[in-house]
């Protein structure tokens, strides 16, 4: 890195920013670690039947193996981008304003869950819904990037339909209501080597930046929405305050939807399958969310279930990813 002209090639550069990063955050952590065990050995031995003593201890033992088990899920991270950042999006399927509620709720799920684990995030774009629902205003899509080592290993398998059956805060009827939404989860960037992208497969459309209302929504068109014409992938961005730099945000979001695809085609012809599209509806989902007519989340990959709806939906989602990700390996 202080090689002349090594920050010209800003592709390359940010990757190699990123794994120096992960490199530095793993020799800071193991250092803790070990500190933190040696210091407990030492507690342990001197305690001598002190309960205020112990109560410390165990209390840190808690904290201490909670760090441990991230640190042995990170061993089953394999994959290219697994160490680095993720783009999350979140769309609403059919429904109208039931389900994009749901693409709200969801949306603060998961900004809860970056919350709780001390993640950076950053709102790409959003395109809201109707207001009045219990999220206040609906989502229709919206993308978050994530800023975190280990973010695209940790949430890449959250990617899916995910479903809420609840009594329908829209209904006079207080009728139940089932609702899906799909969740998207990418790198956070794709080196330009992975994926050919010609500028003429791509439509580049300029917008002005939605939002529920006030002084701070754009009234420049500032906002850019790229379509991949060959596949029909599409990204936008209006986190940014000039075109340019939306610009770039959106085409790096079309090169890993791009790499995404390319390796969902691969594994589709390693198995031999053939590729489908997913629908947001019934009989694909990943996971349910019932409220009503009694409470539970289960996901219908690793059979993780829980009673605890609140919490789930708080961001509390460590039991889930870590049974995704052993899952996976087997």
């Amino acid at each position: 890195m202080q090689e002349a002209g090594f920050w010209d090639r800003r592709e390359y550069a940010t990757e190699r920013a990123q794994e120096l990063s992960v490199l530095k955050r793993e020799i800071e952590r193991w250092d803790r670690l070990t500190s933190e065990a040696g210091s407990l050995q030492e507690l342990l031995a001197v305690s001598g039947g002190d309960a205020a003593l112990e109560k410390e201890i165990a209390d840190r033992v808690e904290i201490l193996a909670k760090e441990m088990k991230d640190v042995e899920t990170e061993l089953y991270f394999a994959g290219k981008y697994d160490k680095g950042n993720a783009a999350l999006s979140i769309y609403a399927g059919a429904g109208g304003r039931d389900a994009e509620d749901w693409a709200a709720i969801l949306w603060r799920m998961y900004g809860r869950f970056c919350e709780h684990r001390g993640w950076r995030t950053k709102v790409i774009h959003e395109h809201f819904g109707e207001q009045g629902g219990p999220s206040g205003w609906g989502i229709k899509n919206a993308t978050l990037l994530i800023e975190a080592p280990y973010a695209y290993g940790y949430l890449k398998k959250e990617a899916g339909v995910h479903r809420l059956v609840r009594i329908s805060p829209f209904s006079s009827q207080d009728l139940r209501h089932t609702s899906f939404a799909l969740v998207d989860v990418m790198p956070g960037f794709v080196a330009a080597e992975e994926v050919e992208i010609k500028p003429e497969d791509l439509k580049i459309d300029f917008f002005r930046s939605s939002g529920p209302g006030g002084q701070n929504v754009n009234k420049r068109e500032t906002a850019v929405r790229i379509t991949h014409l060959p596949t029909g992938l599409q990204s936008a961005s209006q986190s940014e305050r000039s075109q340019d730099q939306n610009r770039h945000t959106a085409m790096e979001l079309v090169r890993a939807k791009l790499y995404q695809l390319k390796l969902l085609q691969q594994e589709q012809e390693r198995r031999g399958v053939r590729n489908e599209k997913v629908a947001i509806e019934w009989g694909s989902q990943i996971r349910s969310y019932v409220m009503h007519p009694y409470q539970m989340v289960k996901d219908h990959r690793t059979e993780i279930e829980t009673s605890q709806i609140d919490k789930v939906l708080d961001g509390d989602l460590d039991e889930f990813i870590d049974a995704e990700i052993r899952e996976n390996d087997k």
